[in-house]
């Protein structure tokens, strides 16, 4: 569980455009330990956060809940052995997986899920 800054949720109110790119840019900024993208990888074996890159599909309210889901792209490699004869090169595999985030509006206490599908 995250907690998000009260400058995003208040942003909420006034400016929708503007709480979608504040909740992008936190979700750039957390890694393999808050998001479920381990859970998420369709080619890789081990999930990397150095270069993700969200996309915000949807904002719901549900008082008093704010349901999002989201896209995340990420990397992550396929882990060989890493001996000296390993004829697995370590390459990164490109992937994707969506989330759900559930937030209290007024906490901002968020539970991040992996979307079913």
């Amino acid at each position: 569980m995250i907690i998000l800054p009260r400058t995003i949720l208040d942003n909420r109110q006034k400016n929708q455009a503007e709480f979608t790119a504040q909740l992008k840019t936190t979700l750039e900024k957390l890694g393999v330990k808050e998001l479920p993208l381990q859970k998420g990888l369709s080619q890789a074996s081990v999930a990397l956060d150095d270069e993700l890159q969200a996309i915000i599909l949807s904002v719901e309210e549900e008082h008093p809940h704010i349901n999002v889901r989201a896209g995340i792209f990420y990397t992550g490699v396929i882990a060989g052995c890493s001996c000296a004869d390993d004829p697995m090169p370590v390459e990164r595999v490109n992937e994707y997986c969506e989330i759900h985030i559930r937030i209290d509006a007024a906490t901002g206490e968020a539970s991040i899920r992996l979307s079913p599908g």
